[in-house]
């Protein structure tokens, strides 16, 4: 039987970044004496990354001039505190495990700057598990474009229709609907249970991490 592998997004699908990431959006804020925004209001750009959290932070589109001053103070800031609050989702841990244990290769697709993803893969023990882990400046261009999740079958020598993507936001489902790829929405993530979800027409949804590779026992593997 040809390999099969799981690849899956990074923030909001096994990474709950989302505390981070908006601590360091209202770094921002308080640098210009304007009061923090709650969590639950920011949580949502979490999987926006930059270009969402200055929106919702300072309403900074990318065509202001201050914006790329303000995404690098971002990215500086974000990059020495990238794991104080981040935490696994609840599940993730187990499922990595039941995929190691069934010989299971997994990686990461992510729009995340790959310089940006690995500390945090180094700090959850997931880097050295992953057989491939492929970020946002990998390629010229981030997903929906599929171009990243190409690469990682190119560097695995794994065939895209052996692959399932699994992702919390529609731009995951459409480049790996694209790349010819099975899919699974990570419904617990990012997209909390967004109502458009069934629209978005993954093979799956996941409601918990937990739900995943009981999934892909029953459908997939």
């Amino acid at each position: 039987m040809d390999t099969k592998m799981v690849l899956f997004d990074f923030d909001g699908t096994l990474v709950d970044s989302a505390p981070d990431l908006a601590n360091s959006a209202n770094y921002l804020r308080l640098e210009k004496g304007l009061a923090p925004l709650p969590l639950a209001y920011l949580r949502p750009y979490a999987s926006m990354g930059a270009r969402g959290l200055l929106k919702a932070a300072l309403d900074l589109d990318m065509d202001h001039p201050d914006f790329e001053p303000q995404k690098q103070i971002f990215l500086d800031h974000y990059a020495a505190n990238s794991t104080v609050h981040s935490q696994l989702f609840e599940g993730v841990e187990s499922l990595i495990q039941q995929l190691d244990a069934h010989r299971i290769p997994w990686g990461v697709v992510t729009n995340k700057a790959l310089g940006l993803t690995l500390p945090i893969m180094r700090h959850f023990a997931l880097l050295e598990r992953s057989t491939v882990t492929i970020g946002g400046d990998c390629t010229p261009h981030l997903k929906p474009n599929p171009a990243s999740l190409f690469l990682a079958c190119e560097r695995t020598g794994v065939a895209p229709e052996q692959c399932v993507y699994i992702g919390d936001d529609e731009r995951d489902i459409v480049a790996g609907k694209a790349a010819g790829m099975t899919t699974m929405v990570a419904a617990y993530g990012y997209c909390h249970f967004d109502p458009a979800i069934p629209s978005w027409q993954a093979n799956w949804v996941a409601n918990h991490a937990d739900d995943i590779f009981p999934l892909l026992e029953q459908h997939w593997l």
